[in-house]
């Protein structure tokens, strides 16, 4: 869903990419030139932010009477065990912006990451360097791009997240060997949501950009309401130096300990002292490897090392490992301590693969610590098109559900971005993780779930009565511009200057006024009264369970909240009646707008003036987001009764699948799934084998317009690209046709 507040993140990310991206394309560096020095102008950026955060409430401990010389000291000291770091005089970004014009940026910058190196061991040789060999103008650029105001006044975790959106952006691009060291977001925070890593040791052995990482501490942080740095302890191994690198930059960057991030092939480097120690592994291993070398290797198969399930197929020819899947499967496993847990991204075609990899596979689904496992369509991936499985182990799962694994088919859950990137919604996340924890048990989670949506249905609700009536203030001025139009129009006038074939028709005027007189009558405020009155009844509910006497997660807890729901769900149908209606109104009153404008000319009539049909004209129009323009009169309210349904549906969402508010299997979408049934289908873990085919469920038109809208999109975008492709496709045979 969009930003709301006073920084429309996205936008910026957008606005900063757009820049950033344009002085490469008019340079003569590569995307992968390219990357390192802007993510290190960023990591610059983002620590003098969290710096100045930080540094008044230090320097305000320090007392008055001591020293400036031993002031400094005591700032460092100040910094220690704060989500930033100290930055010296020389690396803070102020500095860098503020050179003169011809001032050789580069030896400035390199001189900023020599210091900050000095300062903190951990990111030694880390940092991005060889600035001075950079366009003097084109550096001096990207400086004045990340020293914009919006961006100096970015708080919170905005520029960690302006930090992982360039990491993404270069991945797409390829800057990274086809952009493999960056997981999509969406997968990570599923990993996240169903693994809950609150505590102890946390290994990512194929950490690329430390993705993993960084998530993990926005949930404690988040969710258990801690300090990530205070209640776990990140071990990550990588095999690219470059990413190791990034990891350790991007784990600083968001204030988290990078300091057990080591550079490894985790097929042949074992970090033998965490095997069986693991409270949480996570990752996204590459996918499919051969030529594995079996000797280096085959020493790990025992019950105590990193694989206790045996060793996978050799090809034939070379007796090399032929797919590394099942011994990744393998580590994630064995790196587990009696209580922990595991997610991590597969393959699709290691869920039933054969020979080997199966008998694997048995060994392991007979522990009953395989969890669950989720299915997830095509398209996350920035670099591929391929379908993918999350894995989840629990060594600790409670007795009850040994004998089972949850599978769930999420390949038809997604939001779609453009023509080649799906992505996760904060909602639909949420509300595949409500899946598991139903199946958990856990049903105070879930209620808690509805009842946020429920708050924030209630929260738009009430957005509504200024909004429609500014919306109403807004057509009332079109109205009266256009009655006192209609009132004094004379056609000679109007005509008057014309030839004969450009006069308006009496005709013309006559349906003019009959529109504008159909126009002033419209039933619409008829039903406004009665819609909002419902909207204020059903959002009061919400109120008194937040302050009930209920104890929270309790049963009857549950059911207040579910009748809530019910109330909610009965808004719906006039709530979208209600959209219609306004953008109706509004085409409408556009309509005689411009044919009054246009075809009647208003303006030449004496005491009518172009800025009020603009004026009027606006309030009524979408606002243009190429052009940042500020949301409207309209804009506002239809975000308002659009929020409203989409926080009822997505409670609805979770309410109509799990209506008795425990888990059941639903098909097409989850099924506990018992290991007698896996072993029956040969040890397959695919989840579509075994949830089946969902029902056919009629289609709102509002879904249906939402799907035509994403159809149109994709096509329009590969529309653009096919334009573009036979362009240069034209141009290269002018070129050898000479």
């Amino acid at each position: 869903m969009p930003e709301n507040g006073p920084m429309n993140v996205q936008q910026l990310e957008n606005e900063l990419w757009e820049a950033a991206d344009q002085l490469r394309a008019n340079s003569k560096l590569t995307a992968a030139e390219y990357a390192m020095p802007v993510l290190g102008l960023i990591f610059l950026r983002h620590a003098d932010n969290r710096f100045k955060a930080y540094l008044p409430e230090i320097e305000a401990d320090i007392p008055l009477q001591v020293p400036a010389t031993q002031r400094e000291t005591l700032t460092k000291l100040g910094f220690q065990g704060k989500a930033a770091i100290y930055l010296p005089e020389a690396a803070r970004f102020d500095r860098i912006a503020s050179l003169p014009q011809g001032a050789n940026v580069g030896e400035v910058i390199d001189r900023a990451m020599d210091v900050i190196e000095a300062e903190y061991e951990v990111l030694k040789g880390a940092l991005p360097r060889g600035y001075p060999a950079f366009e003097t103008d084109l550096l001096a650029e990207l400086v004045k791009i990340f020293d914009r105001p919006a961006i100096k006044a970015a708080t919170g975790d905005v520029f960690g997240r302006i930090y992982e959106y360039f990491l993404n952006k270069f991945a797409m691009s390829g800057a990274q060997e086809g952009g493999e060291f960056f997981t999509p977001p969406s997968l990570v925070r599923m990993i996240v949501n169903i693994i809950e890593p609150d505590h102890g040791l946390v290994l990512d052995p194929a950490c690329g950009s430390a993705g993993m990482f960084v998530q993990t501490g926005h949930f404690i942080e988040d969710v258990c309401h801690r300090l990530a740095n205070d209640t776990v302890t990140f071990h990550g191994q990588e095999k690219s130096d470059t990413n190791t690198k990034l990891a350790r930059m991007n784990l600083v960057v968001h204030g988290l300990d990078a300091s057990n991030i080591r550079q490894g092939n985790t097929f042949y480097d074992q970090v033998d002292h965490l095997i069986g120690q693991c409270d949480f592994v996570m990752a996204n291993p590459p996918f499919n490897v051969d030529g594995v070398d079996t000797k280096k290797v085959e020493g790990q198969a025992t019950d105590s090392g990193r694989l206790p399930f045996g060793l996978p197929g050799t090809n034939a020819k070379t007796g090399a490992i032929s797919n590394a899947n099942s011994l990744w499967i393998q580590y994630f496993y064995a790196y587990l301590n009696d209580t922990g847990r595991a997610g991590f991204v597969m393959a699709s075609s290691a869920s039933d693969a054969g020979n080997k990899d199966r008998d694997i596979r048995e060994k392991l689904v007979k522990t009953g610590h395989v969890d669950v496992m989720m299915a997830i369509g095509n398209k996350f991936f920035y670099t591929r098109s391929l379908p993918c499985t999350l894995w989840f182990f629990d060594k600790g799962k409670p007795q009850d559900l040994q004998d089972q694994v949850l599978m769930i088919d999420a390949r038809n859950v997604y939001h779609v971005v453009s023509a080649r990137s799906h992505v996760f919604t904060d909602e639909q996340l949420a509300n595949l993780s409500a899946i598991v924890w139903l199946y958990r048990g856990e049903i105070e989670k879930v209620t808690s779930l509805i009842h946020r949506y429920q708050r924030q249905a209630a929260h738009w609700l009430g957005f509504l009565p200024e909004r429609m009536a500014a919306d109403s203030a807004a057509v009332d001025d079109a109205a009266r511009l256009l009655q006192r139009f209609a009132d004094n129009a004379v056609l000679d006038e109007l005509n008057a200057g014309y030839g004969t074939d450009m006069h308006i028709t009496p005709e013309a005027w006559a349906s003019f006024q009959n529109e504008l007189g159909a126009a002033l009558v419209t039933p619409l405020a008829a039903s406004v009264p009665q819609l909002l009155q419902a909207a204020a009844e059903v959002s009061q509910r919400v109120a008194p369970i937040n302050g009930s006497h209920l104890v929270q997660g309790s049963y009857d807890h549950h059911l207040a909240v579910q009748h809530g729901l019910g109330g909610f769900d009965g808004l719906v149908a006039p709530l979208k009646q209600m959209s219609k209606a306004l953008e109706a109104r509004h085409k409408q009153w556009l309509k005689l707008l411009d044919t009054a404008d246009k075809t009647l000319r208003a303006r030449q009539l004496k005491g009518m003036d172009g800025k009020d049909f603009r004026a009027v004209r606006r309030a009524l129009l979408a606002a243009d987001s190429k052009k940042n323009e500020p949301p409207t009169v309209r804009d506002e309210v239809l975000e308002a009764l659009r929020q409203a349904i989409y926080f009822i549906h997505q409670a609805h969402w979770i309410q109509s699948r799990f209506p008795n508010g425990w888990f059941e299997d639903v098909p097409g979408l989850c099924k506990a799934v018992t290991l007698d049934e896996i072993a029956a289908n040969d040890y397959s873990l695919t989840p579509g084998r075994y949830v089946g085919v969902a029902a056919a469920a009629a289609e709102d038109e509002e879904d249906f317009a939402e799907k035509l809208r994403e159809i149109h999109d994709e096509l329009a975008e590969l529309n653009d690209k096919a334009v573009e492709l036979a362009g240069r496709i034209a141009g290269n045979f002018e070129e050898l046709l000479g």
